[in-house]
């Protein structure tokens, strides 16, 4: 499968994607340059991971019938200060009491199976290169 986007510069720190219908705006924070119009790239990315786990978590819960209000997911960077890159990444399901006991891990195993996550550990190559039209 392959993807295709086209990123453009709509002006001052703003890069957008263009994917299909859907466009993603991103901007820099103003401490950085930016407007703080959108969020960061880096801050889109890490927003994948846990959007990703949860819509696992989601269709765990819908396939068994399991009613989604009161869960939540929290999830937090850990990063290298000294090197500034991202060493790990945590997440934590919180579930309601009465979530049933019986598929906590199941629920774990379900995040785990997190596309973007898959995607990250496979470490895929980047090649970048500058063409003309």
């Amino acid at each position: 499968m392959s993807e295709t986007f086209t990123v453009s510069f709509p002006g001052g720190k703003r890069v957008d994607a263009q994917m299909g219908l859907h466009r993603i705006a991103t901007d820099q924070p103003r401490t950085a340059g930016g407007d703080d119009s959108a969020p960061a790239p880096f801050s889109l990315f890490l927003a994948s991971i846990g959007t990703c786990a949860g819509i696992y978590v989601l269709s765990f819960c819908q396939a068994r019938g399991i009613d989604p209000t009161g869960i939540t997911l929290t999830q937090r960077s850990v990063r290298d200060r000294e090197a500034g890159t991202l060493r790990g990444v945590e997440v934590d399901i919180h579930v309601p009491d009465a979530f049933p006991s019986q598929y906590r891990d199941a629920l774990v195993r379900a995040a785990s199976n997190c596309a973007v996550k898959k995607a990250i550990a496979a470490q895929p190559e980047f090649r970048i290169a500058v063409t003309s039209p």
